[in-house]
Formats: structure tokens, sequence, C-alpha cells
């Protein structure tokens, strides 16, 4: 090879090796956005409820962290020079101090932000919930903590492992969950989950893929449910989902952390979802009061505190200056733990007795008066819409026709054109301003919409090969938290029906094998995709569908 050849070559491996590198450390892609969310309101996406942050102390440049996140707060959170934070969510505790769960490593580690692998776990406390958080002890390694409380104490949830214990100030002891899968495929790495409670103490999450479990009280056993992850059918790399239940619905986000860009959903059940137009966060969201943006590169690791009512009060965000490869050993990036006030949704209850539809003369919504909020004199009335979420995040629905007083309280009358709620909605939605200008939101439940529902799941068939021909016998469970009717179970071969029978009334968690006899035979030893649909009603509840191998007739 001449002289010539050999430093072209050189040239294009050096080039490759370059844009392999930077293609490999790339942490973000631009993601389009629908055109119709040119349409929102203020109010129709999550990202409205983000206010601006009053500093608890002067913002100051003297700290780490390139230019795009100085001058800045450093007494919002918690952060420190010698240590990278990461994730974690704060409770209030008995004792009226706001407890922080939180992981670290030190910031001159060897591999820089990706020694988040040797990350601490620890607790800190503050007097005020925006901070600043002091640290108290240490529970134990781990990575991106996830604390909930169950009837038999906390728990401390992280990556492969969880801790316990009866207080916030421990001992905390490490155990493990059980998950069962149920046959069903999920990402072998069951990692980064989000926990809610049922009404019923029972416990619902969602895994880092979007994948909706169950547990009858949250502690080691868990069980798939879905066939399929819950999140948008839309492109994105999603992780670290967050969850969390108040008095009306459960809530959930989910965070494409490549496209830089979450999304916001809503359940009645914890299980089934449906997606809410617009961002839930993206850069940009940090904001002082005095107009000063800190410019965090990444927002991850989203929790929420919640108030009595189980309303989101506070957002928790972990977030980097840069991106995670350039966050070296003993340089000026790092990252750190910020809390961002939310809107909170005002109380509100639908007191039509009824199930509103498109012929529903009038929709009357009592809105409560709470510590700080007058409804009497604190709404913009003009502004505000009631009705499904798909018209009123977009400034349709219903119009205010007159209020009545009910004491403190104030009952807001709507006309009802223009609701848009039909059979698929379970909440509506309330939107409008105060009479400051800011953002006035609420959600109530819809009346005739049954809330504590059963949730059937299926397991494969098994076949059997008897005299009388084949046969199949089928597992339902339901994981729900009200007992189910008389329901249908049909199994499907290539699309056609190949048995069905009734499955018999279950109380919640209680599991049932039915017994089919199948219309035609199949191949022994063969392999077929089979289906298993439930049915509820006469509406389908559950499509399951699995790969098997039949026995023969041995």
């Amino acid at each position: 090879m001449n002289r010539q050849r050999y430093l072209t070559l050189v040239l294009l491996v050096g080039c490759v090796a370059v844009s392999l590198s930077a293609h490999l450390h790339a942490d973000d892609v631009a993601r389009p956005r629908p055109a119709e969310w040119n349409n929102l309101v203020l109010g129709g996406q999550f990202k409205d409820r983000f206010e601006r942050v009053k500093p608890r102390g002067d913002l100051t440049s003297k700290a780490w962290g390139g230019d795009n996140v100085l001058p800045r707060d450093v007494l919002n959170g918690i952060e420190d020079p010698d240590w990278s934070y990461w994730g974690g969510n704060a409770v209030r505790g008995d004792d009226g101090k706001y407890h922080l769960f939180v992981c670290r490593w030190p910031e001159n580690a060897e591999l820089g932000h990706f020694d988040y692998h040797n990350s601490i776990v620890i607790h800190a406390v503050a007097d005020d919930p925006v901070g600043p958080y002091q640290y108290e002890d240490t529970i134990g390694h781990g990575h991106n903590p996830t604390l909930y409380k169950t009837r038999k104490g906390y728990v401390i949830y992280c990556v492969g492992k969880f801790y316990f214990s009866k207080s916030l100030s421990g001992p905390w002891k490490h155990n493990a969950f059980d998950f069962h899968k149920r046959e069903r495929w999920c990402v072998q790495r069951r990692v980064n989950f989000t926990f809610a409670a049922r009404d019923d103490g029972s416990y619902t999450a969602i895994s880092r893929r979007g994948f909706a479990w169950v547990s009858p009280d949250g502690f080691t056993d868990w069980y798939l449910v879905s066939a399929e992850s819950v999140y948008p059918k839309v492109e994105g790399v999603f992780e670290d989902p967050l969850m969390w239940k108040d008095d009306v619905q459960y809530h959930l986000i989910a965070n494409d952390w490549k496209g830089r860009i979450a999304y916001y959903m809503r359940s009645k059940d914890g299980v089934h979802w449906v997606t809410e137009p617009g961002e839930a966060y993206a850069p940009g969201i940090d904001r002082y009061e005095d107009g000063t943006a800190p410019d965090w590169y990444k927002y991850e690791r989203i929790r929420v505190l919640q108030d009595d009512h189980g309303r989101a009060v506070q957002a928790h965000f972990a977030v980097i200056d840069s991106d995670k490869h350039s966050d070296l050993p003993n340089d000026k990036h790092s990252s750190k733990h910020i809390i961002i006030p939310l809107t909170v949704e005002r109380l509100i209850e639908v007191e039509n007795e009824q199930p509103i539809t498109a012929d529903t003369r009038e929709i009357r919504v009592k809105i409560q008066a709470e510590d700080g909020f007058d409804p009497h004199t604190d709404i913009d009335l003009d502004s505000l819409r009631f009705g499904a979420s798909q018209e009123v995040s977009f400034g349709r629905g219903s119009r205010l026709r007159k209020t009545e007083k009910a004491g403190r309280d104030l009952v807001l009358v709507f006309e009802g054109q223009g609701n848009g709620i039909t059979a698929e909605n379970f909440a509506g939605k309330l939107q409008g301003k105060t009479s400051q200008g800011k953002l006035l939101i609420g959600w109530a439940r819809l009346p005739g919409v049954s809330f504590s529902e059963p949730v059937l799941s299926s397991l494969a068939p098994k076949f059997e090969y008897t005299d009388e021909g084949l046969e199949a016998y089928v597992e339902v469970q339901n994981f729900g938290q009200a007992k189910s009717s008389q329901s249908w179970v049909e199994i499907l071969v290539d699309g056609k029906v190949l048995a069905s029978g009734s499955v018999r009334p279950m109380k919640p968690f209680e599991t049932s094998l039915v017994r089919l006899v199948c219309d035609r035979t199949l191949s022994p030893a063969s392999k077929c995709d089979v289906t298993v649909q439930l049915k509820s009603d006469g509406l389908p509840t559950e499509t399951f569908t699995k790969n098997i191998t039949l026995p023969s007739r041995e």
C-alpha cells in the first residue's frame, strides 16, 4: 500500500470513528410536534402548569455549571459541588418536615456522570418543600429511588431491589420484588417502576417500558396484566414514567429522553390509559419570578409532591447542565435535584345525577373554596369552559350560563351544548383563568362512570386431546378492585373462534380455570398463534395472543 492510499484510509477510518462516536453519544434527536398542538390554549397541555419559582436565596454565578445554568438558586432542591444528584422524591412526614430520598455519587468519580451505577440513596430533610434539603443519613446502594407508602410501611424502590421501613427515619431493610410476567413479553430488566395505591389498598405500577402491573399489597408480589405498552403510539425512547393518583383519577407522565419531550396520560383504573395532547414537559420550564431561566440541558426522573387530596403541588426533577457524556470528573458540569411549583387543580364536583351526553341541557359544577382561593372573587368567569378534555384543551367546550352561591363554594352552571362528552370520557375538565390572569384548571368524575371495576386477564390456553376431541383450559384472574360479573372467553386461531364459554364471577385477585371444548381440532404438535379474548357485558376487556406448540396425542 503506497503512502497516499494509507493516509486516505486512515482519514476515512478516523471520520467514521468520529461520526460513530458522535452518533452513539448523541443525547437528543428532534421530534416533530403534531400541527394541531398549535391550537392548544392555556391549560391545554400539562406543561402549562409549571409556575415560576420563588428563589430561596440570591441567584448566584459562584457555582458549578455552564453559563446556561448561571446564575441560579443553589438552595432550591439539593446540590453540592462534591456530589452529583439524580432522581428522588419527597413526602411530608408526620413531623411536619419534608423528607427527600434521592441518589448521588461523587462528582470526581472516574466515569463522571456514568458512575451512577455506583450511586447511593440518601435521606435529606427540609423545613420548606422547595428546600434547601440537608443530608440526614444514608440508606444504601441504589439508583433512581422511588418512595411510596403501603399499609405495611414505606418502600424505597431502586433498580432491581427495594428498601422497607415502618418509619421515614428507618431502619431500612433490603428486599426484592417477585415479578410474575404471566407468559407476557416484557423487558428482562424490570427497572424504573412508578407506583400508585388503589382505593382498596392494592397497588398498580407502570414499568420503564410502559407495562402495567398490579400487586395485592404493593409489597413483594407483582403481576403483569398488560399485553402491550400503555405509552403513546408515537416515535420515542420512553423511560422513567411517573404515576400518581388523586381523588379523581390516575395520572401518568412518560419521558422520551431521546426527544427531550414528555407525554401526559390519564386513567380511571391505572391500567388503561388515554393520552392528552401537548407536551408534559420539555427543556425551558425552570423560570424564576424575575424572568431568569436556567437552561438545563435535560429534565428527567420527574416525581411530584402531593397534598391531602393527592393533587400534584410540586414537580421534582433530576437536571444536568450538559449532555451526560460531557460531565467528566473534576470539571464544571454536574447534576442536581430541582423543584418547580405546579398550578394546583381546583376541587370541583359535577352535581348532575344522570350521565352527561350531547343532549344534556345544563351541567352543574360546584367549585370548592380553599385556603387562598375564593371562587366568588378569584375567577375570570367569562374564560371558563367545561367538558371533554379533547374539546376544552383547544378552547372549546360548554360555556358558562350562570353561577349560584353555595356558602363559601360556588356552583357554575354551564350550558350543555358543545360539552363533547362521550361514553369514553370518565372525567370532565374545567379550564380558564383566575381574576389575576393565571391558569385555573380542575377535573371531576363524571356521573354514571364506575371507577372501581374488575380487570380480567388470562393466560394462554392449555390444550389436551381427549376421546371427545380437542379441549382447552384457560386460567382467568381478576386483578381489579371489584367483583366481576359473569363474563365470556373466546379462543381464536387464524381469526376464527375455536372455542368459547362463560367465566364465573370472581372476587379481586381470585382465579378461575375455564374448561372449553373446541369446535374443531388442530394438528397435534403444530405451532400456531392463539388469541384469548375476554368479554364483559358484550364488550372486549382484554385480548392476549401467544404462539404455542400444541401437544401430541400421546
